[in-house]
């Protein structure tokens, strides 16, 4: 269960950015939400960085899937399937609900005479209803005329299948969540194939053979299967949404919708914010005076003065500053900006417009919670010659350093400072049996006073207004303290609630390294303290952070009362503490062109020790799409359904719905179910997200957005 304010505004973007994929970029989407024919895989693969989303019906089977292109040769799908009148125990009021992954990565691509050919898993670490691998091509062998063929395994060896390599077990997995690595190309192999034809862009038309014979739903479901020809109908909308209607098995009717688009392609959001002065270039008169260095101390009074009225019209703070007759030193806050290159740029030309003409050099040193991150050196007259000219040309004339502990400061005149927000909140609660999706909308009431750049107070309250996360009713019995399974008393009994009250302090305990200690009611469940340390070099794509926290239980209505570290099971009446401590040692790696991974290691709110790995895509732009899992010393059994913690994450700019250029976000994590080996404290303001954003491979990849 997550809340973020701003839902509406994102919402409101993502309706907007219908048309961000060209209908005849993206390939036609089949029943399992990725590229292919109706049932079967074909080899096509989306144009990179796509995001594809489906729902869709068939038989029995409701889907719903969210595919994306990891790389231009890999694409990964999460599935959710609701199965009615199926025989299972764990079905409930007659539909069983089944989560399952897909990879699937292209070996070969197509060419004059090759076609392209794609190795595929289906459902490889699920229950093991839709598991399957195959191998498959597809040619276009006309204008508007693709074939495809292929061999199945698993359910897509099961009609007219010949004998392959070994046994395959035809179980289905209870837990689910578990590789099914001993089933991968075993068992029979069934041909497959397929026709697709498209008179235009808006049109395709399909005809498959099939090699699933539906062995599961006939049995568990009453589903007909009299025949392996499917037939289907693709119609694609200006806008990039596809529309299927298919006749499958001899037997049934289905029908589908698509929405694609690309997070790489939509730019960086923004745009109607006000243009920002240009550049005020000098006189060889003015370069060479230094009269106004008779007295220095006054001039650098009375320009900090004009610098900050200046940036406050850009929207950006002045934190220090220091005048030398050839060099200025600038400490910038950015709350505005969600590309740091654009606050360095807007920070840079008002530079040239307030500072005496004598100083060539600008040192712009980005902070973050008061934290110098790095220092930007660049020469007036550089932005003198090249404001016209292609913002790589600036990139390459601009130097990175480390930020020294002791940049300017200013004096803490204008402090404290509140601010205080009154915005539309979120929560959710997904793949509870009872209801697979749970929503509550209201509002939440946030203030913040800032002590300090360094110290802040902050918190909000949150009221809703309408929702059914409070009608969560069923309980699952648990191995584990239940530190995150009871998260359904507490959607029930707290409202209005404290998600959030907590005192946090920042610092720059050495270079390359930052601090942060934040105390009191942490998040929703947990109130306590929590300490963390980072060692982040400007010019580094590792870095390696410590966290430690010590946190006791908050009451169910999410006020200001503890409860303790125990929990009793209300299916077993089992009593379990937990422990007080626990935290994490981590280690960040920047791949590379949006690529990033974290390895964290160490205890979780439970007590189980372990690792989780996170791997993500983020853009330019702010959009962040990735993929978790987390393995304890907590056995599957014990874990309970789903085996291990895993899921997706989905970070989409504020600033997509709005226009205006933030640096808010909200992220979306998509669990295939909550459970509590594996939880970790979800505390706000981790540092490694923020200090990176300054530091050099992440604003050089903004830097496009320096004379924005």
């Amino acid at each position: 269960m997550a809340r973020r304010a701003g839902i509406a505004a994102m919402l409101a973007g993502a309706t907007a950015l219908a048309g961000a994929v060209q209908a005849d970029t993206v390939p036609s989407f089949n029943l399992y939400g990725l590229p292919g024919l109706i049932d079967m895989p074909d080899a096509n693969m989306a144009p990179d960085a796509t995001l594809g989303m489906t729902y869709g019906r068939i038989g029995t089977a409701n889907r719903g899937s969210v595919s994306f292109q990891i790389a231009p040769r890999l694409i990964g799908t999460f599935r959710y399937t609701g199965i009615e009148d199926f025989d299972h125990n764990a079905s409930v009021d007659g539909v069983y609900y089944d989560r399952s992954f897909d990879l699937r990565f292209q070996i070969l691509t197509e060419g004059t005479w090759r076609p392209s050919v794609v190795l595929g898993l289906q459902d490889f670490i699920g229950t093991g209803i839709y598991s399957g691998e195959y191998l498959v091509a597809t040619k276009t062998v006309a204008p508007g005329w693709q074939v495809t063929g292929g061999l199945g395994w698993g359910r897509l060896g099961s009609y007219n299948g010949f004998d392959g390599f070994g046994e395959r077990s035809a179980e289905v997995l209870g837990t689910g969540g578990q590789p099914t690595t001993d089933r991968w190309f075993r068992g029979d192999i069934a041909p497959f194939g397929g026709v697709a034809w498209s008179p235009n862009e808006r049109l395709t038309f399909k005809v498959e053979y099939s090699s699933d014979a539906y062995d599961i739903e006939s049995e568990q479901a009453g589903f007909e299967h009299n025949s392996p020809i499917n037939l289907g109908m693709d119609y694609r909308f200006a806008g990039g949404t596809q529309l299927s209607l298919y006749y499958a098995h001899g037997s049934t009717l289905g029908a589908q919708l698509t929405y694609a688009m690309n997070p790489r392609t939509l730019g960086v959001p923004g745009g109607v914010e006000s243009a920002p002065d240009p550049v005020s270039p000098r006189s060889p008169a003015e370069t060479a005076d230094l009269g106004w260095t008779t007295d220095l101390a006054a001039a650098e009074a009375s320009t900090q003065a004009r610098l900050a009225r200046s940036l406050e019209r850009e929207r950006l703070d002045l934190e220090g500053f220091d005048l030398e007759p050839h060099r200025a030193t600038l400490r910038l806050r950015n709350t505005t900006y969600s590309a740091p290159a654009q606050a360095i740029g807007r920070a840079a030309r008002v530079m040239s417009r307030v500072l005496p003409g004598s100083v060539e050099e600008f040192v712009i040193v980005p902070s973050e919670n008061g934290m110098p991150t790095s220092a930007v050196t660049l020469r007036r007259s550089d932005l003198e010659a090249l404001e016209n000219e292609a913002a790589v040309e600036m990139l390459a004339r601009a130097r990175f350093d480390e930020a020294p502990r002791d940049t300017p400061a200013m004096e803490l005149a204008e402090y404290p400072r509140f601010l205080w927000s009154l915005a539309p909140s979120f929560g959710y609660a997904t793949f509870d049996p009872d209801g697979p999706l749970r929503i509550d909308l209201g509002a939440s009431l946030r203030g913040e006073v800032q002590f300090t750049p360094n110290i802040i107070f902050s918190g909000s309250i949150n009221k809703k207004i309408v929702g059914n996360l409070d009608e969560i009713t069923r309980e699952s019995a648990s191995e584990l303290p239940r530190v995150r399974t009871d998260y359904a008393e507490y959607a029930r009994e707290a409202d209005p609630r404290i998600p959030r009250l907590t005192l946090a302090f920042y610092g720059k305990p050495a270079s390359q390294f930052y601090s942060r200690l934040t105390v009191g009611y942490l998040e929703a469940m947990y109130a306590g303290a929590s300490a963390e340390l980072l060692w982040k070099p400007m010019d580094s794509r590792l870095a390696i952070g410590a966290e430690i926290n010590y946190v006791e239980r908050r009451d169910y209505d999410m006020l200001f009362g503890l409860q303790g570290n125990e929990t009793t099971d209300p299916v077993t009446g089992i009593t379990r503490s937990f422990p007080h401590v626990n935290g994490h040692v981590s280690a960040y790696y920047d791949f590379g062109k949006g690529y990033n991974a974290q390895l964290d290691v160490g205890r979780y709110l439970a007590g189980d020790t372990g690792a989780t790995l996170t791997f993500t895509r983020e853009f330019v732009n702010g959009w962040r799409i990735g993929a978790f899992a987390t393995v304890t010393d907590v056995s599957a059994d014990d874990f309970g359904e789903g085996s291990f913690d895993k899921g997706l994450i989905f970070t989409i700019p504020l600033s997509v719905g709005t226009g205006k250029p933030s640096r808010n976000d909200t992220t979306l994590t998509i669990r295939s179910v909550q459970r509590d080996g594996g939880a970790r404290l979800s505390v706000d303001n981790r540092l490694y997200e923020r200090i990176r954003e300054n530091h050099e491979p992440d604003a050089a990849a903004s830097w496009g957005r320096f004379w924005r």
